[in-house]
């Protein structure tokens, strides 16, 4: 094993300039793309887990601004914060309505139910904000994934070309001959393929998380703006 390790690390360094550099962009997108790797599933695992928190506290509780104070403690959920976001604008619509004249109450009431329009805006901007939030870095994963095995190749192919022109510059075409310098060369294939397979896995499992992340978020605003309108129709109900 160890003898093995430090072959690798010969033929790294008995490679051409080209095929170095090549190994050494490989290795600037394999540390970037494990950074990523390790901050984006601390993110979504807390943003699993806490999302899971509040949404189980506000079906319980079922009082905003209980609600709204439990939501302010948990910071890496996305439901949470969508969930200030929409009871914001709902405060915002409330204390506009509130603050009419007592002989204006039924307009009043009238437009806070047309109000309900702003928190749905709200709610569809805090959705897409929290989509981009959840997916910032995971594309370059993508981007390592598709590229990478290139970039080794070509770094494969810059060294077999060397190979070959040592060859007509020694005349023999003898294993002897060929085979280290394609060996050498061979590993910036390797190194490019070690650097995407994860960089794809990492890439295809984020997406699958953020999407079931995307459907909580959505699920969450519809039944949102359904117990607000219910209730500003009840209550209009009971005025009238």
């Amino acid at each position: 094993m160890v003898s093995s390790d430090i072959d690798i690390l010969y033929m790294i360094g008995h490679a051409s300039f080209m095929v170095q550099l090549v190994l050494l962009l490989l290795l600037f997108f394999s540390v970037t793309s494990w950074a990523i790797i390790i901050v984006k599933y601390r993110f979504i695992r807390r943003a699993f887990k806490e999302s899971a928190v509040f949404i189980d506290y506000f079906w319980k509780s079922r009082d905003f601004s209980e609600a709204f104070s439990k939501a302010k403690s948990l910071q890496g959920s996305p439901v949470a914060r969508l969930f200030r976001i929409g009871y914001t604008e709902l405060k915002r619509i409330v204390q506009s309505g509130t603050a009419q004249e007592k002989g204006a109450d039924a307009a009043s009431l009238d437009a806070r139910i047309l109000g309900i329009d702003n928190v749905k805006r709200a709610l569809r901007r805090g959705v897409t904000t929290e989509t981009t939030r959840m997916t910032q870095m995971v594309p370059f994963l993508a981007t390592t994934g598709n590229t990478t095995p290139f970039i080794g190749l070509f770094g494969t192919v810059w060294g077999i070309m060397g190979s070959f022109h040592g060859i007509g510059l020694k005349g023999s075409a003898s294993l002897a001959v060929v085979a280290p310098g394609i060996s050498e060369a061979l590993v910036a294939t390797a190194a490019g393929l070690a650097v995407a397979i994860p960089a794809v896995i990492a890439f295809n499992y984020f997406m699958h998380k953020i999407r079931i992340l995307e459907s909580e978020l959505d699920s969450f605003s519809a039944d949102f703006l359904n117990i607000v309108e219910r209730d500003l129709m009840r209550t209009k109900e009971r005025e009238q």
